[in-house]
């Protein structure tokens, strides 16, 4: 199993972070995070109704962000929010989640037969 790097590669500022918010997909791949703690990118196809290159585009950008990390278990790839993110963001996240909710991607990804994630932990 490859291990996290805990290094926080770069300096994030607010305009970096707020501008990967602004778009739908990445905001929600964000909050799914931070309420599942990790997804395997199948679940967040599942729960977002997206096309796998889709999503997988987006969890790249934040990626080179340093704003997820992944990482490879066997056939699949699970992101994670960058443990080293600084405070602020995840206040940001917290206020988005209560606005946005994301009910409705929740119960899609509950429903899910099979998740990766539910067999690696």
């Amino acid at each position: 199993m490859d291990v996290y790097i805990l290094a926080y590669p770069h300096m994030l500022d607010a305009q970096q972070f707020f501008r990967a918010l602004s778009d739908g997909t990445r905001l929600r791949c964000l909050l799914l995070l931070l309420v599942e703690e990790q997804l395997c990118v199948c679940e967040f196809v599942h729960a977002l109704d997206l096309s796998q290159p889709r999503v997988s585009r987006h969890l790249g950008h934040l990626r080179d962000l340093g704003i997820v990390q992944d990482e490879r278990r066997g056939q699949w790839v699970h992101y994670r929010l960058h443990p080293a993110l600084p405070p602020w963001t995840h206040e940001v996240l917290e206020a988005a989640l209560h606005a946005e909710g994301l009910s409705d991607v929740r119960q899609r990804l509950a429903t899910m037969p099979n998740r990766p994630s539910a067999a690696c932990d």
